[in-house]
């Protein structure tokens, strides 16, 4: 009988599913599933797994369609660029005996395997004060509800996912915060972070990949400040604006007042001792000096881009819609 069941959305069959698909198969239990939605389904094949075409439609779209091909009574999303700790579904057992829990949420964490600029990638989250939820990235703390999580590593019950009509497909990213939105609305207090649920996930390889995430990070969260206040009106989102209008406003008015030009140091001053603090931080987990010294620069400009798409999403943006969907 299948209990869980993996659903991976993804474009194409690519090296990182070959990779994925292998390590989930090395979970020894036989009441698991996993279901691929590619655009077009490739002749390769897996045991326990089913390729399932789409076509061309958004990952929201794909991971909807578990409500009608899935046979276990858990969902599992993961990105195709992601794997699970082998005591994954050991952890999951444990959580869902609670009837309160809907669904659980855990770390991300960079694979040891990745590239150097892949690490420094991975690394600019590991802070508080540069991705300001570092427990999305590294086991952190003790188990607790929360109510937002990303698809990355996110399990649901089925007929809870159902119930919610799945993602909101209009949106993406950011499809993942609605539906947990949705489901708080309804059920409060039933989403879980387990610390000790580790899923392991690829990082985006280069500055120009990392802050093209970081953008699209940044215009959802904006939009959704306005549109979902209830979880994304919080401060820690909107700093990174403040930052970044700080550095322009300042700058202009410094050539007008002798006090705000000493104000504007001062204010430089504060922000290189949060990167110091980021930077010590970060070396909790991460003991390559190097590495962590390339991603000082990374979270500087991860503010900035991250701050300029947060104002263009909560200012400038009437509509948004994903283009996938």
């Amino acid at each position: 009988m299948i209990k869980y069941s993996f659903i991976i959305p993804v474009k194409e069959i690519n090296d990182y599913i070959r990779q994925a698909v292998p390590k989930i198969l090395t979970i020894a239990r036989d009441d698991y599933e996993i279901i691929i939605y590619p655009d077009q389904a490739s002749g390769e094949k897996w045991n326990k797994t089913r390729q399932i075409s789409t076509g061309h439609v958004g990952p929201a779209v794909k991971r909807n369609l578990a409500i009608r091909d899935a046979s276990g009574e858990f969902l599992i999303f993961i990105d195709d660029d992601a794997y699970p700790e082998q005591n994954f579904l050991e952890i999951l057992d444990e959580d869902f005996l609670n009837d309160k829990i809907k669904a659980v949420g855990g770390p991300a964490v960079t694979p040891a395997s990745d590239s150097f600029w892949q690490k420094v990638s991975g690394v600019v989250f590991l802070s508080s004060l540069s991705g300001g939820n570092p427990e999305r990235y590294i086991p952190l703390g003790q188990k607790k509800n929360v109510d937002d999580w990303p698809s990355v590593n996110f399990s649901i019950r089925k007929e809870i996912f159902a119930e919610l009509k799945g993602f909101d497909s209009e949106f993406w990213p950011g499809e993942d915060t609605k539906l947990c939105l949705d489901l708080i609305k309804k059920y409060p207090n039933s989403i879980l972070y387990d610390p000790a649920l580790i899923a392991f996930h690829h990082r985006r390889s280069g500055l120009a990949k990392h802050l093209k995430q970081i953008s699209g990070y940044g215009l959802h969260r904006g939009f959704f400040a306005k549109k979902y206040p209830e979880t994304s009106f919080k401060l820690k989102y909107f700093i990174p604006s403040l930052l970044l209008l700080f550095i322009i406003f300042g700058a202009a008015l410094s050539f007008f007042s002798p006090i705000i030009f000493k104000l504007y140091l001062l204010g430089w001053l504060i922000y290189i001792i949060v990167l110091i603090k980021a930077f010590w931080d970060i070396h909790h987990y991460e003991k390559k000096s190097l590495i962590i010294l390339n991603a000082v620069y990374y979270i500087f400009l991860t503010h900035l881009v991250y701050g300029f798409y947060f104002i263009k999403g909560i200012v400038f943006t009437k509509n948004l819609k994903s283009k996938l969907r």
